[in-house]
């Protein structure tokens, strides 16, 4: 079956059709890098790390870019209320975001380049836009684009460039000749980084960032672009006019890139989670009291063009999940040890391939897996030895979600890991000692075989108070958080 994409661009799916045979060229929008991660970036690089490995899964060479803004407004003002270098500070937040999506287990990008390592290509497409009349000089040192000479203004976005027109205005202190001229070199201001340039020092503007990087390490045009919703105005519609009049036809934007994806919003009580907001919450924060894995599982649970709500409580619910997919795995593990799978690849990995070919459907991806997992506990569980055929169904079973889980991200721990560090955050959470906890079930063992029964039901209750499930087996017992 082939891949079907919503683009944004012609608002409609459309068959992925890559520009060279068997090659995907991939551009996503990075983070501006002042401080901590939050959720939102989860959501956003978790999405295209699936986007990625799928298209890989499928035999496509992709090559992945996911750029580093470090120079930038927000940054500038972050490091003179800190004192400190603005470079310098952008380069540590990049560093801890690197920490933080490996902690996800999102794969890095084939590159990942940074504004300050590009201003000599910036510069350069910016003198092609001059040259080209896309682009001015004005008396005050900035560089603009002179938006009115690009035709498909506004198409990313589905507005009418004389209706943006009429809403904008000249801010103070702007030298453009139109309201929508956005800037391609700013300046140098005291107290900001700045680069030589025909036009004098200054830095880079927002937009022409990412024309330049894209151009630089994939050329053009891309098969595929991606970033989030708030993306598309002004900062993608301004990529498009950018890059098309400096590389492509000058005309149309399909000749920067092929095909556009945006993700939805992380939102908080129907608002959208930002930094600027306040409304946020870092990676690290969640990752403190939840297992990586359950935040993976929790934004994979909607599909990436929709927005997701984020809460303590729907975490907690993608734990009970993902503690529930582990313990079939483990349980399933057991049974079929030593047995070779059933086939070479079953229906399971099929019906998920497709799932993931329409757009991109993680969710629909999850639903098919936990229809195999009540399948496999119903065979699991029925009592009796199982058959040689049983164990090689449940054998294959295993097989196919763990080839399924390396395109999510999801179930790639040994079970009984991936168990202990789950019920390690929840205990946490709660405040419950592990250590206390095992020495309340050697006591009550104690109490059992003195056949103390009373005792020891009186600390298996004691526990459970507590939020502890005592578990007994055959291996001996165990314990969990409820």
């Amino acid at each position: 079956m082939p891949i079907v994409i919503h683009d944004t661009l012609t608002a409609q799916k459309r068959e992925l059709v890559p520009i060279d045979p068997g090659k995907i060229r991939f551009y996503a929008c990075g983070p501006t890098v002042y401080d901590w991660s939050h959720v939102g970036h989860a959501r956003s690089y978790v999405v295209w790390d699936v986007v990625v490995r799928h298209l890989r899964a499928r035999g496509y060479l992709v090559t992945y870019v996911r750029n580093f803004t470090d120079v930038d407004d927000k940054i500038i003002r972050r490091a003179n209320e800190r004192g400190e270098d603005p470079v310098a500070l952008s380069d540590r937040f990049a560093r801890a975001y690197d920490e933080d999506m490996d902690a996800l287990g999102n794969l890095r990008p084939d590159a990942a380049p940074k504004v300050s390592e590009h201003v000599p290509q910036i510069v350069e497409m910016i003198e092609t836009l001059v040259a080209k009349g896309f682009g001015y000089a004005a008396a005050n040192g900035d560089v603009y684009y002179a938006v009115r000479k690009f035709p498909d203004y506004g198409r990313l976005a589905k507005r009418n460039l004389d209706d943006l027109m009429s809403g904008a205005r000249v801010e103070p202190g702007e030298a453009k000749r139109a309201p929508l001229d956005f800037a391609l070199w700013k300046a140098a201001k005291p107290g900001e980084p700045a680069w030589d340039s025909p036009w004098g020092k200054g830095r880079p503007g927002w937009h022409i960032e990412c024309s330049a990087m894209t151009l630089a390490h994939l050329g053009a045009p891309i098969d595929l672009h991606g970033g989030g919703k708030d993306l598309v105005f002004p900062h993608h519609t301004n990529e498009i006019a950018q890059s098309v009049a400096a590389v492509g036809d000058g005309r149309t934007a399909e000749t920067f890139s092929r095909y556009w994806m945006h993700h939805g919003f992380v939102e908080i009580d129907s608002e959208k989670m930002s930094k600027s907001l306040g409304n946020f919450f870092t990676i690290r924060e969640v990752l403190a009291k939840f297992d990586a894995e359950v935040m993976r599982l929790f934004l994979l649970g909607t599909h990436y063009r929709n927005p997701i709500n984020y809460s303590d409580a729907i975490l907690v619910e993608a734990e009970r999940r993902l503690r529930y997919l582990y313990k079939t795995l483990e349980k399933v593990d057991r049974l079929a040890e030593g047995t070779s799978p059933a086939g070479e690849g079953g229906a399971l990995v099929v019906e998920a391939q497709r799932a993931l070919d329409d757009d991109f459907n993680a969710p629909q991806v999850l639903a098919v897996l936990a229809e195999a997992f009540t399948a496999a506990n119903a065979l699991a569980d029925r009592k009796g030895k199982k058959s040689p055929e049983e164990k090689a169904k449940l054998a294959a079973l295993a097989r196919d979600v763990r080839e399924i889980g390396t395109t999510l991200g999801l179930v790639q721990r040994p079970p009984p890991t991936a168990l202990a560090a789950l019920r390690a955050k929840a205990a946490a959470r709660r405040g419950i000692d592990a250590a206390t906890v095992q020495a309340r079930i050697v006591e009550r063992a104690s109490a059992r075989k003195a056949r103390d029964f009373a005792r020891g039901d009186a600390i298996r209750d004691e526990l459970l108070a507590l939020g502890v499930a005592i578990l007994d087996g055959p291996e001996g017992t165990s314990w969990d958080v409820e």
